[in-house]
């Protein structure tokens, strides 16, 4: 019988042991980038407007600048925006991703002993 293996590993990255990034983080970043506002991401990903602020008020204080900002009122209203180091935050945590599970790869071909 022939086996199969796969790696599969999840990246958070973690800052005076408090989680700065994650899969769940970077979702959330994304969808605040995508819709506008921190209770419409929290919404689409099904989780509480509490939760997710909390998560984002972690990330700007594990940060040395903001990964989002807050833009008050005026004739659109208010809203939520990523900040230009937000952007940056998901394009390194996506780049170490990716190298990370290229690494795990490199390791596929041990496993075939097993």
């Amino acid at each position: 019988m022939s086996r199969q293996f796969f790696i599969k590993n999840r990246l958070w990255i973690v800052s005076n042991n408090h989680t700065f990034l994650g899969e769940g983080r970077v979702e959330l970043l994304q969808a605040i980038d995508q819709l506008g506002s921190i209770a419409k991401a929290a919404k689409s990903m099904e989780m509480s407007y509490l939760k997710a602020w909390k998560l984002v008020q972690s990330m700007n204080e594990s940060s040395k600048k903001p990964l989002v900002i807050r833009i008050t009122g005026g004739k659109g209203g208010g809203g939520t925006s990523l900040t230009e180091h937000g952007y940056k935050a998901i394009k390194l945590y996506h780049e170490i991703r990716q190298k990370n599970a290229e690494v795990a790869q490199k390791f596929k071909k041990q496993l075939l002993e097993f």
